[in-house]
Formats: structure tokens, sequence, C-alpha cells
């Protein structure tokens, strides 16, 4: 019979898991806060500890930092129902043995203690899921999918080893590479990211690896290159499945050595810097064409997360869309659209075949669109209804061109100005945002499909152009 305690304020919790634990064998004690927690170790201490995270008087992650100081080695979970990459994180960093996310299942949890003290084989941490592409936005989402992610992000932010994170375009990857980063104990240091398929191959050698002056054509000053630019911190390589043949053997090296030499240089350069990779291909797949190194496979797939596709955690797509218009609207200096059930229904419905990244896109335009009126079934159903239409057959066109024309009438109706030019602006969004999902992701595949010019196509993008 083992000893477990539980500390938690909210009495209704520390009675189903008591009551699991003990009928699995085990002697259990609660308690309400910290406080009596550090006075019953006088008497001895349990042989596992669950605690809750926010609780009257000392929190949760403050009794793991006392209890870490005197009893190292006692397995502490942590329980929370305010799930987050930054408290996951930082009950792991604390020393918690395991985060368990609220509610949670109680067959899991005595599977758990089960694992802990040893009764069964302990099994491999599973990869986790999800995310979305942008700099300022911290992950959003409470399905299991997102609070696998925060667990996984809070267990791999302190281990110094690489991460490929593969997922549809738009899921998120650079998200949760920055997470992991801004968890890390290198987040005072640099984090770099550089998108491998949107720089041209003569280019993108010197981009990572700098070059020396005279190098070559244009070549007049000593540039370093992204590696060096991240050193002590992290180097993000998105699309790492499109890089050259070459390059491959070249980054190799370095993530084998820590060192390389610029382009037209002699000098040795060492660097110390974390690689998280990314795509949205099988890697493996390519490796059986040829088309990517097996060994450096190897090398990059120490840890892989995957991240799933918007339409497998439907039931984020409510918080992410209040989330995208509350931006939106900050943008615009206007009061954040209201969305009505019927709205969010039809949200929930939708496949989402651009992911997060295109949920983002069809909120800006609601947030254009009638700013002074809720969001309905009827606005979200003619968006939709069109974005679908700009990437199917010329037999299609009139849906489309329906959709066009009733977003146009109701911001007449709604008394708007420049109604022309912002319905040029959201029809060249409709199509640059088909052409990225048409080639991946690949910028410059996708100026050139549509016949303009890659860094006209980056322009047009705005912020995410950047990305």
């Amino acid at each position: 019979m083992s000893t477990i305690w539980i500390v938690d304020d909210d009495r209704g919790v520390r009675l189903v898991l008591a009551t699991a634990l003990r009928e699995a064998g085990h002697d259990v004690e609660e308690f309400e806060h910290a406080d009596a927690v550090l006075q019953a170790l006088d008497a001895g201490p349990p042989e596992l500890l669950f605690t809750d995270v926010r609780m009257p008087g000392e929190d949760g992650l403050a009794l793991l930092g006392r209890l870490r100081a005197r009893l190292p080695e006692l397995p502490i979970v942590v329980m929370s129902a305010y799930t987050d990459v930054a408290s996951t994180a930082g009950a792991f960093r604390g020393g918690a043995h395991e985060y368990l996310s609220k509610p949670f299942d109680l067959d899991d949890a005595v599977a758990l203690v089960a694992r802990t003290l040893g009764t069964v084989p302990a099994q491999p941490v599973a990869p986790a899921a999800a995310g979305r592409e942008a700099r300022d936005n911290a992950l959003v989402g409470s399905s299991p999918p997102m609070r696998e992610l925060f667990r996984a992000i809070g267990r791999l932010a302190q281990a110094p080893v690489s991460v490929l994170i593969t997922g549809e375009t738009g899921t998120g990857k650079e998200l949760v590479a920055r997470a992991l980063h801004r968890e890390s104990p290198r987040a005072s240091h640099p984090f770099v990211a550089i998108n491998t398929a949107a720089i041209p191959a003569d280019l993108l050698e010197s981009e990572l690896f700098g070059h020396e002056a005279g190098a070559f054509t244009g070549a007049q000053r000593r540039r370093p290159g992204r590696f060096e630019q991240a050193d002590g911190g992290t180097l993000f390589l998105d699309e790492i499945g499109d890089m050259p043949a070459a390059l491959q053997t070249r980054l190799l090296r370095v993530l084998a050595e820590g060192e390389f030499f610029r382009v037209g240089g002699r000098e040795l350069i060492r660097v110390d810097v974390r690689v998280i990779a990314a795509t949205h291909q099988d890697l493996e797949q390519r490796v059986a064409q040829g088309r990517f190194r097996a060994d450096l496979l190897h090398r990059l797939d120490v840890v892989r997360l995957r991240l799933p596709p918007l339409r497998e955690r439907a039931g984020d797509v409510p918080e992410l869309a209040a989330r995208f218009l509350e931006q939106a609207a900050a943008r615009l200096g206007a009061a954040p659209r209201r969305v009505l059930p019927d709205a969010l229904a039809r949200l929930a419905r939708h496949d989402w075949p651009g992911n997060v990244r295109e949920l983002e896109n069809l909120c800006w335009r609601l947030a254009t669109l009638a700013p002074d009126m809720p969001v309905d079934a009827r606005q979200v159903e003619a968006l939709l209804r069109g974005a679908t239409a700009a990437t199917g057959s010329a037999g299609e066109a009139a849906s489309w061109e329906d959709g066009l024309a009733a977003w146009v009438r109701t911001r007449l109706e709604a008394g708007a100005e420049g109604v022309h030019a912002q319905a040029l602006e959201r029809f060249e969004q409709a199509v640059f945002d088909a052409a990225l999902a048409h080639t991946g992701g690949n910028r410059s595949e996708a100026a050139a499909k549509l016949g303009i010019g890659r860094n006209t196509l980056g322009r047009k993008l705005g912020p995410r152009g950047a990305e």
C-alpha cells in the first residue's frame, strides 16, 4: 500500500480522486492548502503527491518549489484547470513529475500513479499536437490535442534535443517552435526563423551560413548567417523538406559538429544552437525517393510533434475566432464583433482546409464586414462559399461572384466607404490564400504560378509575408 497526498481547495476534486486511488489500494490523505502539507511533513512524507496550482495562500507552483528543496526525489503531479503553455512549462521547470489538465480521466490518474510508483512499466511520453504561425499570439485552445501540446512543450522546452514539427500548412508550426524557445533555458538568446522553401537555392547557403566579402558577385561585405545570429538560442528551419541536397549535407555537419565555414571563408565558426525543424511533407517518403537524407532526418527527428489540422480540434474554433476578431478590432480601432450561436455552429462544421490561418483570414474579413452588427451564419456562409469557390473550377464561378456581390451589398447597406478598394484587397487575399494552399506554403512557387514576383506577393501579404 502506497501513501498518496492530494492538495486541492476543491473538495469535490479531492473526493473523486481520493476515492479512485483508495479503490486502487492506496492510502490517501487530503489537504486544502499548502501550509497543512508542510506541517504534515514533520510526521513523514508521502510516496507521491498531487497538488492543484491555484489555491488560497501559497499556490501549487510555490509548494512545488518548497517540496523540491526538502524532498528532491518525491514525485509530484501538478493539476490545473487553467491549462496554458506558461503554467505547464513552469510546472515541469519546477520539477513536476507530471501535469494533469482538469478535468482528467480518473483511470488515467490511477495508471499514472501505478507507473510512477513502479507497479507497471513506464510508457514513453507521446508526441503532441496543435497551433498557429503568429508572432504576437499565445497558443489558444482547450481541446484534448491542445492540452497534450502544452504538456509536450513543458517537457521538451528543457531538453536540449532537436525537434521535428510536422503538420499541414497553417497549423501553427512556427508558433510551437517559438513556445519551445520561450520556455527553454535559451529564452534570453535569439530565436531565428527561416523558411527554406521561400529562399532561392543559390542564396539559401549564404542565408544559413553567411559569407565573406567577395565570396560571390554582390558580396561586398562579410555577412553572418542565421546560424551565427542564433548562437546560444534557437534556429527554426521551416519547410525543411524542400532543402536542396547539397545543403542537407552541410546542415548535417553543423548538427553533428556544431561548426561550419562561411561561404568563401576559411575560418571555422563554432556555434551552440538548438535546431527545431518543421515540414508539411512526408519526410520518410522523400527519403525513399532519394530527395532527403536519411541520416539528416534521424538528426532532426529526435522528438517529433505532429500538429493536427483544425478540423480535428473543432472545439477550439470559438475561442480562436474570438481571439482573432478581438485582434482585428484592435487594429481597426473598433469594438470586437459579437458572434451569434448560429455563426459558431457554421464555423464548427467547416473542414478548414487552410487550418488556423484560414480561420484568422476569415475573422479579418468579418471584422471589416458591417462592424456594428453581430456575426451571423449568413455572413459566415457567404464568406466561406466565396473562399471555397476561389479554389474551385470555372464552372463554379457564379457562386464566388454571388458571394462577392452579397459582400459588397452588405457593406454598402451598412454605409461603408471605400468598398471598391476593400473588395480588391479581399479578392487578392483569397487568390493568394488559394495559391499558397496549392503550393503548400511555398511563396516562390505560388508567385510563379500567379504570374507575379515573389517580392510583390510578400508585400501584398503584409505582416504575413514576413513569416
